[in-house]
């Protein structure tokens, strides 16, 4: 378990790296029947099929620096975010020192960085059915490769 972790000391603490691709579902985001709620993360992020990881983990060892990797997803092969990890707003060892002072990490945690520039908002182009996600992140193994199906 780690507790309240110095920024010099965080990448210590990193098993290992994968893809995740945190979909939101924007027209469950709003609570109009809740408005003093704001926006309801958990309904619009919690479908299932979202916010998949993997395929696969590639150990923290085979990776150098979290901060010089390359993140690229693509929906029905149009690129769509396309972005260095070296321009994340605070970096991986600045988010594991932050989250480890509110509450404790442990084996098995997952630490999502955010999303990069591009989502479908920017581009006017939200999610349909039929559809098909590609990501990843150059500099770790894997591809993500995921098929969109509308629940209704």
């Amino acid at each position: 378990a780690a507790r309240r972790v110095p920024l010099d000391r965080a990448l210590e603490h990193v098993a290992g790296y994968t893809i995740a691709n945190d979909i939101t579902a924007r027209e469950l985001v709003d609570r109009p029947d809740v408005p003093q709620m704001g926006m309801d993360w958990m309904r619009c992020k919690s479908a299932p099929g979202f916010n998949i990881l993997g395929p696969y983990v590639t150990p923290a060892r085979f990776v150098p620096d979290p901060q010089k990797l390359h993140i690229k997803l693509c929906v029905n092969g149009q690129v769509m975010q396309d972005e260095g990890t070296d321009d994340m707003i605070f970096g991986v060892a600045r988010l594991i020192e932050f989250a480890s002072h509110h509450t404790q990490l442990n084996p098995g945690d997952v630490i999502m960085t955010g999303s990069p520039s591009g989502n479908g908002i920017h581009h006017g182009l939200l999610l349909r059915d039929g559809d098909v996600m590609t990501g990843e992140i150059i500099g770790l193994v894997g591809r993500q490769v995921t098929p969109c199906k509308a629940e209704v």
